[in-house]
């Protein structure tokens, strides 16, 4: 988005952007209207004041809502991993098939095949494909990964866009694709370097409630993975993360208990494929699996780890991740990318 754009959003509500940063702010877009060169640092600043105007306005907007909905610390739902083989309206817990935490053997063993050719790559790129919440996050693994010491020849790409919801990465022509391009272009890449991506979606105001809502995710998944696999000749591996806790949500883009719902909508697109559906057999879509699962029940921490999310996680919408919220899914990302067997190979 434009200098200009950002600016216009300063503008409207100025209230929520302290003097420093509004001097900062217009210094960017002089240099900017100058024709002056601007940092990628001052992009970066420039788009995290645009957020958190847009999370503010969001969140003055829907005023009524968030009054009828307030914050809530926990849920008292349990996270998958920790639901294991007990039941959320009738479907079974954990994160693969039989309410069990790790994909079965010969899934795992199909998983390791295309990891040793990813590994034998001269040129590895990880994109991220999602909405607005993905992009912040990746972001924030991008500057993690940094200093993580991670393979030279892995290419980090961030496709993630705001706004841009599973029912718009289901649909092959939508504009997205386009821009995903381009970002892999700016970064000295093309389609064919893709070889492994994370996808994180959701949609947007779901109101169907369980399991319709989940089940019309699922589907954007699967089509959104059928793009994937047509756009990206390479692409060998694709891990799935749902959303971060949805309580604190003060608009009804994707409170709870979608947010946890949405989990679920992985769940079945993953055991899709291990069964056997054709319409996720490797001709129709990568060798897919679960991410980073980055769900807690607020501050309730979770069995696996300890993990929660507190208000200060997220931003003004309580729906967004906060700088802290970020810096935890990239040190999550991080940290299953270490670990998980797929993926020590080639990172």
């Amino acid at each position: 988005m434009s200098l200009a754009l950002l600016m216009l959003a300063a503008a409207i509500c100025g209230q929520q952007v302290t003097d420093a940063e509004r001097q900062r702010f217009e210094e960017i877009k002089a240099r900017h209207d100058a024709g002056r060169p601007v940092s990628a640092e001052d992009r970066d600043f420039a788009q995290r004041i645009m957020q958190r105007m847009n999370q503010a306005q969001a969140a003055a907007r829907n005023a009524d809502w968030a009054k009828a909905h307030p914050p809530r610390e926990s849920t008292g739902l349990v996270p998958l991993p920790d639901l294991g083989s007990g039941m959320y309206h009738g479907e079974q817990g954990g994160l693969y098939p039989g309410g069990k935490n790790t994909m079965p053997d010969g899934h795992a063993a199909a998983g390791m095949a295309r990891a040793k050719e990813i590994a034998a790559s001269s040129k590895i790129v990880l994109l991220s494909i999602g909405m607005s919440n993905t992009t912040q996050e990746f972001t924030a693994f991008q500057k993690l990964a940094a200093g993580a010491r991670l393979n030279p020849k892995l290419v980090l790409v961030d496709g993630a866009q705001g706004g841009q919801t599973a029912q718009i990465t289901a649909n092959p022509q939508a504009n997205y694709w386009k821009v995903v391009g381009e970002r892999l272009t700016e970064a000295g890449v093309s389609a064919a370097d893709v070889q492994v991506v994370w996808l994180k979606q959701a949609n947007a105001q779901p109101t169907q409630g369980f399991p319709d809502a989940a089940k019309k995710l699922e589907a954007d998944l699967v089509a959104t993975l059928h793009n994937l696999h047509d756009r990206f000749p390479n692409l060998k591996i694709c891990y799935l993360s749902s959303r971060i806790y949805g309580g604190y949500a003060g608009t009804p883009l994707n409170p709870e208990p979608y947010a946890y719902e949405g989990g679920f909508a992985v769940k079945w697109t993953i055991a899709r494929q291990i069964a056997g559906d054709p319409e996720l057999s490797y001709d129709r879509a990568p060798w897919i699996a679960w991410g980073p699962y980055l769900w807690a029940d607020g501050v309730r921490g979770r069995k696996q780890d300890g993990l929660v999310w507190l208000r200060e996680d997220v931003g003004a919408d309580g729906t967004h991740p906060s700088d802290s919220g970020r810096r935890k899914v990239a040190e999550l990302l991080l940290e299953f990318l270490r670990n998980e067997a797929t993926a020590k190979g080639w990172t």
